[in-house]
């Protein structure tokens, strides 16, 4: 979606307004990862329990699965901000930049795996993926930055603070709640997903209501979400 927007921007000699479409991707890209990297690091025994938790996947099995889980959810936010900050490179015929940082990346994996391994067993090679990304997407941006193609505008430096404080106190109110339902996470599939329902029904209406709250979401911006997927 980034890619012909920007380049159409690019071709019409708008700097400016191809900065303001990367500034409102970036911001939603936070939106959307910050609470579900919070959610599943926070709730990934309940997920791993309701999901897999029964036959011969037993208790060991479902902690280690939310072990893993959680060090992959790290980069989930760095998975998607790749995609968001690429086009930077290829809206201006730059196709190389990004092809190179891809590679420092899949050797700072490889580099990673063979060192977290052994020590952390089953949490290293996803760990060790959540980490190269997040290489990739610090070289991405300072190097945007750096040549003067992206700078963060007022608006993503206040809202992207409040959306990390919504997450976090999504994560807070999951924690406590996560208590309450896990016995209802081993009984039949539809227990099960009812459960699990009530666990996501709950962060989303708490992180709804803060990113409002805190006002890093606006009504504004639904009406314009709104119209973007209209047209």
């Amino acid at each position: 979606v980034l890619l012909p927007t920007i380049s159409r921007q690019l071709g019409g000699g708008d700097e400016v307004a191809a900065m303001e479409t990367q500034n409102r991707g970036l911001e939603l890209a936070l939106l959307l990862t910050l609470p579900a990297t919070v959610a599943l690091v926070v709730c990934g025994e309940p997920i791993a329990a309701g999901l897999f938790g029964y036959g011969k996947f037993d208790a060991a099995d479902v902690h280690f699965t939310a072990q893993a889980l959680a060090a992959f959810s790290i980069g989930l936010p760095s998975y998607v901000l790749v995609k968001v900050l690429t086009p930077g490179f290829y809206a201006r015929h730059d196709t190389k930049t990004p092809v190179r940082f891809a590679v420092i990346s899949m050797l700072v994996n490889l580099a990673l795996n063979l060192a977290l391994i052994v020590p952390l067993q089953h949490m290293g090679p996803p760990l060790a993926t959540a980490v190269a990304s997040t290489v990739n997407v610090a070289l991405l941006y300072f190097t945007l930055q750096r040549r003067g193609h992206f700078i963060a505008d007022v608006r993503l430096k206040r809202r992207a603070w409040r959306l990390l404080l919504a997450a976090l106190a999504m994560g807070g109110v999951l924690w406590l709640t996560q208590g309450v339902l896990t016995p209802y996470l081993h009984g039949t599939w539809a227990v099960r997903f009812l459960a699990l329902g009530l666990l996501v029904s709950a962060g989303s209406l708490v992180y709804g209501a803060l990113t409002f709250i805190l006002g890093a979401f606006t009504r504004d911006d639904i009406k314009f979400l709104r119209r973007k997927r209209a047209s």
